[in-house]
């Protein structure tokens, strides 16, 4: 599939397509050449958008909820319309392997469906506040409020549906909101911009989709005038913001080294296919993808040569082939850091059962045991193709070995023993926890997000709308 991109894209701003420059060069990350140039937007710019928002901030607080829903089904009809082209320029600006960026398209249009739903589903509560002499005759209610202007920083990983789970369940509660999607991947948010320009309702300043240099953006996080700042990224680059983004509320979702257990009655082969997946789709470009992988000891051999053997027929190459695998990580300075790890972990004493080539930001699939617990692959977020083996004996040990971490998003854990089900949802210190599955499942209504320094805060439609909003009482005395 090959579908022609534009050599010019323009920034939205105040729901407007704008073109004051194009000092942005985006990078096919596979070929290495400049794939198209999009508008860098200048603080006077992300200034005039932030008033945009505040102006917005009372119509949209009243659109009803019919006309919040005609937008996001509208936004569902035109992801399908253009879902190729959606899908195409994913795997050109993120490297992504054509497969998993069709995936990620179709999860796009899930997450607005999603929206589309809960824009209809604001409820509210009557509260009974009889409950002593003092306040017989009072009854009260309460209901659920946009929260104002928002600020929302994206991620290069998933460009598309990161995006969407901020822009989604804004529109859907009525937040207007400006946007900064990441500076290496910015079509995805771009062409998100130029379908909400399509709707008519929305009023002007509802949305601003905002490429920008890092230098210039500090307004998405320290201006006052907005509301709540929900950033996707690292950690030292997010608890860096909550530290400068004054009174707003603020959500974080940020990194990981998800571990997953596998004990000695797990369905081998199965665990096997999805720890591939976990482990190695979209180059390991995930905050939850599986990097720890904790063995029971009498299964260890069997089922590390399964894994070993599989690592290596794995397809390395141009993502936009449908066989491949493992694409481009998202640039030469990413792989070579974490060729480095792999180096430094072999050093220490880690046996490399798979991988740990490294050519320009093609890292070969990597399969490591024996590595020392203070290896930076195994105590670090490393965001690329690599999972490093460890045994445990004991269910205890395993659970603890995953606790053993500063971070804690999802976890994954096969096993068929219901008793080690509960008792790891009690006692891992994470985020969520898979059964029979990876920790890089996600499906796009759940409670996502992590704890320690994998964040805080929820995200999922109706999770984030509980973000986007605020609670109004109302107190009625009867006379």
């Amino acid at each position: 599939m090959i579908v022609k991109l534009k050599d010019v894209y323009p920034l939205y701003l105040n729901n407007k397509a704008v073109q004051p420059n194009t000092d942005l060069e985006v990078i096919d990350k596979y070929t290495g050449e400049v794939a198209f140039r999009t508008a860098l937007a200048t603080p006077d710019v992300i200034d005039e958008a932030i008033a945009g928002a505040v102006r917005a901030a009372e119509p949209m607080a009243r659109l009803a909820s019919f006309e919040k829903q005609d937008v996001l089904n509208h936004c569902v009809a035109r992801f399908r319309e253009r879902f190729d082209e959606l899908a195409y320029a994913l795997c050109v600006e993120a490297g992504k392997p054509i497969a998993d960026s069709e995936g990620e398209v179709t999860r796009l249009i899930d997450t607005f469906r999603i929206a589309a739903e809960e824009a209809t589903r604001n409820y509210g509560e009557v509260q009974p506040l009889d409950i002593s002499a003092r306040a017989k005759g009072y009854m009260g209610m309460w209901k659920r409020v946009p929260i104002g202007p928002c600020s929302f920083i994206s991620p290069f990983n998933f460009p598309l549906n990161l995006a969407a789970h901020k822009i989604a369940p804004a529109i859907a509660i009525g937040c207007p909101f400006v946007m900064k999607p990441a500076s290496m991947t910015p079509l995805g948010a771009i062409i998100m911009g130029e379908v909400l320009a399509e709707c008519d309702i929305l009023p002007e300043g509802a949305f601003s989709i905002l490429p920008a240099s890092r230098d210039g953006a500090d307004l998405f996080t320290t201006d006052e005038r907005l509301k709540l700042l929900s950033f996707t990224g690292s950690p030292g680059v997010g608890w860096d913001l909550k530290a400068k983004a004054g009174k707003k509320k603020v959500v974080l979702e940020l990194g990981g080294n998800a571990a997953v257990i596998v004990d000695k009655d797990a369905d081998l082969d199965h665990a096997l296919a999805r720890i591939i997946f976990g482990g190695y789709y979209q180059s390991g470009q995930s905050c939850i993808h599986v990097q720890r992988t904790i063995i029971h000891e009498d299964i260890y051999d069997r089922f590390r040569d399964m894994l070993a053997a599989k690592v290596k027929t794995l397809k390395s190459g141009d993502p936009k082939l449908r066989d491949t695998f493992i694409g481009p990580m998202i640039s030469a300075k990413e792989a070579q850091r974490l060729k480095r790890w792999i180096d430094a972990a072999v050093g220490a004493g880690a046996t490399l059962l798979a991988g740990g080539g490294c050519e320009g930001n093609m890292l070969e699939a990597t399969l490591l045991e024996n590595v020392p617990a203070d290896t930076d692959v195994v105590r670090e977020e490393a965001f690329g193709p690599v999972v490093v083996l460890s045994k445990f004996s004991k269910w205890d040990d395993a659970l603890a070995q995953v606790n053993d971490s500063k971070f804690g998003l999802q976890a994954g854990i096969f096993t068929r023993d219901i008793h080690k089900v509960l008792e790891a949802w009690d006692h891992l210190d994470v985020g969520g926890v898979v059964v029979n599955d990876v920790s890089s499942y996600r499906v796009d209504n759940m409670p996502y997000g992590g704890v320690k320094d994998s964040g805080l805060g929820r995200e999922g439609v109706r999770f984030a709308i509980e973000d986007m909003s605020e609670i109004r009482n109302l107190v009625i005395r009867r006379v």
